[in-house]
């Protein structure tokens, strides 16, 4: 019973320092340009802007953030199986 419940405080405890990471990554900005293309993105992977030759393309901005969502996704799908390997219970 006891073995559970510090399971899931030890799961509760990890969300909330992956809550608290995410935020203090999201309040970080990188910018990159390469001939005539400028990205800026969060410390947290998301797209912010991408303007391609003065000019900003939201439809890139979009599609970036729809592809690293999908990786994440297809990321963690990886990760749930192996999370017995560090004790964990598989989600």
């Amino acid at each position: 019973m006891f073995d559970k419940f510090n399971q899931a405080k030890q799961l509760y405890d990890l969300k909330k320092q992956a809550d608290s990471l995410k935020k203090e990554l999201g309040v970080i900005f990188v910018e990159a340009d390469y001939q005539g293309v400028v990205v800026k993105m969060k410390g947290d992977q998301e797209v912010v802007s991408v303007v391609v030759d003065g000019q900003e393309n939201i439809r890139l901005v979009r599609a970036f953030n729809k592809a690293l969502t999908r990786s994440q996704k297809e990321a963690a799908k990886k990760m749930r199986g192996r999370l017995g390997d560090f004790g964990l219970p598989n989600l």
